[in-house]
């Protein structure tokens, strides 16, 4: 594992966070594989049977940041805090998933529980492995409330339906995926 200077992993944090938010504010997340390496992987757990995974540049920005992100169009995922390993080039940024909508009493739809990315650095401002992690069982039972509110929207709304279609790409059984959650 390669050391990086402190200032340069800072700046890489700098880059990512003021993608994020033009991104949130476009609702096109793909714009961000632009920080990733051409060979980077990327992938998180959806629970006991299925893990999801993306290798390559074109897979993150066509699954992962694309469809994957598909229906999240204004949300955000304000950052709370971002530790950085400068010896070993790791960065982890926990986040919240915020909706764009209120519940009828006013409160905004939030998921309950932390969210996290843990990405290790490749130097030249990019990115060569992330993954994610979510609460997905409190990610489902806000998406379910807000249908049921009528307040999903119609791009989550198609987003599921395709889910229930059949698998999709980027979707393996656990242990299945190509690359590993836990391979680095």
């Amino acid at each position: 594992m390669a050391e990086y200077p402190r200032e340069e992993l800072e700046e890489m944090v700098e880059r990512w966070l003021a993608k994020n938010r033009e991104c949130e504010a476009l609702g096109d997340w793909r714009p961000l594989a632009d920080l990733y390496t051409e060979d980077a992987t990327y992938g998180w757990n959806y629970g006991p049977h299925t893990d999801f995974m993306a290798v390559g540049r074109d897979e993150i920005r066509d699954l992962a940041l694309g469809a994957e992100m598909g229906g999240l169009d204004g949300w955000t995922y304000p950052y709370q805090e971002v530790l950085i390993d400068d010896r070993k080039g790791y960065v982890m940024g926990l986040w919240k998933q915020v909706a764009d909508d209120h519940r009828a009493d006013g409160t905004q739809y939030e998921v309950a529980g932390i969210g996290g990315s843990w990405f290790r650095y490749a130097g030249n401002f990019q990115w060569d492995w992330q993954r994610d992690f979510f609460d997905f069982g409190n990610a489902g039972t806000l998406f379910m409330e807000m249908m049921t509110d009528g307040k999903l929207s119609e791009g989550m709304t198609a987003r599921m339906e395709r889910s229930m279609r059949g698998p999709l790409p980027g979707y393996y059984p656990v242990f299945g995926a190509p690359v590993g959650i836990w391979d680095r």
